[in-house]
């Protein structure tokens, strides 16, 4: 027998809501997403009328679906914002340039400008150049510091007030956990954070409005709308840190659904002793982008990608960032150190 939709009790349900259980037809559902996410954005208070928002797109299902519900809920509730789409290009054949065309149509779709930039044109590197130097091990760490310090450099040329990324409660919750696993509580501290303030020069605020939806819905959303998205997983990615926390978090959700928005609260609530020293946030002297060491992470990164010593940014080696500020060559037994470790 057809179950009746438990919001309006007029049309047939389509779905059950993964983080509710309710039935709904598709019409209450995109109204009570939409509704949810714009109880996050008010309750959170992230934006003010009249600022420049861009919106982090990659294609992918979250990014698009933030694109569309952004753009809905400012025309609805009159937000008073403007909006940009801002994309990165990774350098990824086969994967970022295919996405970035939906990202293109999507600019058409939504009509919202479009920013593009590329670790090319930023750094003189590619992320195919980069995994040919580093192998498929590793890659992850300089992609991951790269595009987040793009985007924030795509923002300031564009002059925008706020960045916001398509983070979802799932992507919360695995960075709870993996955070856990490393012992990170400087990144543990913060991971959670709806909104980050200004950290420093051309650092600007970033803000998650899907922070309380499940990545079910998000799909679920998406394909009910018929939203024009891009679906392939990274091809660099396949050994990622990440992707073990991920594959817990779903085994613990399909025991317990309320698994994610449980690790995501705890790890609002948690608190550290006074006593545990944390790093002292200033600015990297080289480029001048938000760092806790001398040199900031994608520096460090990039000058050993450009010294042909791109073991240089994995791991600890702050004793060497007077080198590299001075450009000093490395001592032979240090050159042997780092590339003696198998990547």
């Amino acid at each position: 027998m057809p179950v009746q939709c438990s919001r309006c009790a007029e049309q047939r349900a389509v779905l059950k809501r993964p983080k509710t259980s309710q039935s709904l037809c598709k019409d209450c559902f995109f109204w009570v997403f939409e509704e949810e996410v714009h109880h996050t954005i008010v309750s959170a208070g992230l934006f003010k009328a009249g600022e420049t928002v861009a919106i982090g797109a990659s294609g992918g299902k979250d990014s698009t679906v933030l694109a569309h519900v952004m753009k809905v809920l400012n025309e609805r509730y009159q937000y008073g914002l403007h909006l940009i789409l801002l994309s990165v290009d990774e350098g990824i054949t086969g994967y970022r340039d295919d996405s970035l065309e939906t990202v293109k149509r999507n600019q058409q779709q939504y009509d919202l400008p479009l920013k593009i930039v590329s670790y090319e044109e930023l750094y003189g590197w590619t992320m195919d150049a980069i995994v040919k130097q580093v192998g498929m091990k590793n890659n992850c760490t300089f992609c991951g510091v790269f595009r987040r310090q793009a985007l924030d450099r795509g923002a300031k040329l564009l002059n925008v007030d706020k960045i916001c990324t398509g983070h979802n409660a799932d992507d919360l919750a695995e960075t709870v956990l993996m955070n856990v696993l490393r012992g990170d509580i400087a990144r543990l501290r913060r991971c959670t954070a709806i909104s980050t303030s200004s950290g420093g020069e051309g650092v600007l605020p970033r803000c998650k409005p899907l922070k309380y939806a499940y990545e079910k819905e998000i799909v679920l959303y998406a394909y009910f709308k018929k939203l024009d998205y891009f679906s392939t997983e990274c091809i660099y990615s396949p050994n990622a840190y990440r992707g073990h926390a991920r594959a817990f978090l779903k085994d613990l959700e399909s025991v317990r659904p309320s698994a994610i928005m449980a690790v995501l609260h705890s790890g609002e609530n948690l608190s550290v002793k006074e006593s545990v020293k944390m790093p002292v946030q200033g600015t990297c002297s080289r480029c001048g982008y938000i760092s806790s060491q001398t040199l900031c992470k994608a520096c460090v990164l990039l000058e050993g990608l450009n010294r042909g010593l791109p073991r240089l940014g994995i791991g600890k080696h702050h004793r060497l960032h007077g080198k590299l500020l001075s450009q000093q060559p490395l001592t032979e037994a240090e050159e042997r150190k780092l590339k003696a470790v198998d990547f």
